[in-house]
């Protein structure tokens, strides 16, 4: 893990396409803009972390067999 410091107002870019930006600092809050490309999601952890979970839970889902229920 690559860990900078910045302040309010500068900027991180990753590759050419991302830019994170801190807003503003309060405390021990930090507000990051980012700037990416519409292709490129972009999640708080915990909505990533539902998102799999969802998508994990469809998978097994599809993989299980049918039952014919008579």
């Amino acid at each position: 893990m690559l860990v900078l410091s910045r302040q309010r107002d500068e900027s991180i870019y990753i590759g050419d396409d991302i830019v994170l930006t801190v807003v503003d600092i309060r405390g021990d809050k930090v507000r990051l803009g980012i700037k990416a490309p519409n292709s490129v999601p972009v999640h708080r952890e915990e909505v990533y972390e539902a998102i799999k979970k969802e998508a994990g839970e469809q998978q097994a889902m599809l993989s299980q067999p049918e039952r014919n229920i008579a």
